[in-house]
């Protein structure tokens, strides 16, 4: 069975200095019928403007997942870390039992577009711990390129969770394809003038949710860049209420 749903039927919010759409409910937008699916409790498409970021802010038993569309953003959490993520690059911070974190837009004239995601973790009370990779365009290109698996399969980010994450961009000439067993996917697409998926056309934003076994192509993309996260049917462990849903506060450069 396929569920598609238009970008424009999406949550939206301007906060000045980020735009975001919302898959979810999340922060001061909510709708019952879209809460989450299985283990997969957000997904936002963020612009964040130059020179501005997220306040810091604390989570815990939670994956969070930023990958980056088009610009850069400076992460730094408490557990040390300080880096560039860069356009093309998947950051995943596995928050466990505690994380403080920040993620600012440095560029001065440069918005920073990107899909921040979060997943229920299969076991809470972890040591939280971060993993950041850089995925060129060569390597996903014609393909959905595995970036993101509970066991860093193909090079991949690690998360804690029976969950995948492909990623790649699709040509008119090329199809990416993918075998939906006995567990669902969300699929959504981004920077897509025009795809199809199987039979159903698909454009930039769109997402459709998929809870059928059988097989998925994607084809006739034009600038098509495509995120499709492969998840268990059902959230694997207790839910716990956490930093990731709150509504965003900002920094500023100084």
């Amino acid at each position: 069975m396929l569920e598609v749903r238009r970008s424009r039927d999406r949550g939206y919010a301007d906060h000045g200095w980020l735009k975001t759409y919302y898959t979810f409910s999340f922060a001061d937008y909510y709708d019952p019928e879209h809460i989450d699916f299985g283990p997969l409790q957000v997904m936002n498409e963020d612009r964040v403007k130059p020179g501005k970021g997220y306040a810091t802010q604390s989570s815990r038993d939670v994956e969070i997942l930023t990958y980056v569309i088009d610009g850069e953003l400076l992460h730094k959490d408490s557990l040390g870390n300080g880096s560039v993520i860069r356009a093309g690059s998947l950051q995943c911070i596995s928050a466990g039992t505690g994380v403080t974190h920040t993620e600012f837009n440095p560029s001065e004239t440069r918005e920073a577009h990107i899909l921040h995601i979060c997943v229920q973790p299969s076991q809470v009370g972890i040591a939280p711990a971060y993993e950041q990779k850089h995925f060129p365009p060569a390597q996903k290109s014609g393909t959905l390129r595995l970036i993101a698996s509970p066991d860093g399969e193909q090079g991949s980010v690690v998360v804690h969770q029976d969950a995948r994450l492909y990623g790649g961009p699709l040509s008119p000439s090329a199809a990416g394809r993918l075998r939906v067993e006995q567990k669902p996917p969300r699929l959504r697409t981004r920077h897509a003038r025009i795809h199809r998926l199987n039979e159903t056309r698909l454009n930039a934003g769109d997402g459709v949710k998929i809870t059928q076994a059988g097989d998925v192509v994607l084809q006739h993309g034009r600038d098509a860049d495509v995120i499709v996260i492969d998840l268990p049917a059902g959230a694997a462990a207790p839910k716990r209420k956490s930093a990731a849903k709150k509504s965003p506060s900002t920094v500023e450069s100084q």
